[in-house]
């Protein structure tokens, strides 16, 4: 019953999850990189196999006003980095990380892969301000803006 309370907030630049788009698409699934690896393994251990929501603010995005999520997606698993590269290379990266030489060259400790990305229309984003964290249950503000995956509760 934990693993249907709890969901992922992130930070993804707004280029890849676009980007994410176009893999999703081809591959099935598409895979962002993260140095919070014990984050996600406890993803992993809290939510017992069962679907996780993943609710993704698009960092470095052109949209003003007060940080909102804008994007989701279902969160599949993660899997560790080989030399900071994914295991299956280029094949689920967003094709806009390999402008960045260092994207997929060391840089990352796992890759957290997720399916069923999408853009939410401008009247289904939601304030962050509405996320409460997983464990401290304490509301976010809402200029409040992720600077690295969180565990949150189900909104």
């Amino acid at each position: 019953m934990i693993g249907q309370a709890v969901a992922l907030l992130a930070p993804v630049p707004e280029e890849h999850l676009v980007s994410g788009l176009a893999t999703q698409e081809r591959a099935g699934k598409v895979a962002f990189g993260s140095r919070a690896f014990q984050l996600f393994r406890e993803l992993d251990e809290v939510r017992n196999d069962h679907p996780v929501d993943v609710y993704l603010y698009a960092s470095a995005s052109s949209k003003f006003g007060l940080p909102k999520v804008r994007w989701v997606a279902q969160y599949i698993g993660h899997v560790e980095a080989q030399g900071g590269r994914h295991p299956d290379g280029r094949r689920y990266r967003p094709d806009s990380t390999f402008r960045y030489e260092g994207d997929n060259q060391g840089h990352w400790a796992v890759f957290w892969e997720v399916s069923a990305l999408r853009e939410l229309s401008k009247q289904e984003a939601i304030a962050i301000g509405r996320f409460r964290g997983f464990r401290s249950r304490r509301s976010f503000v809402s200029g409040f803006i992720p600077e690295g995956p969180l565990l949150v509760e189900h909104p």
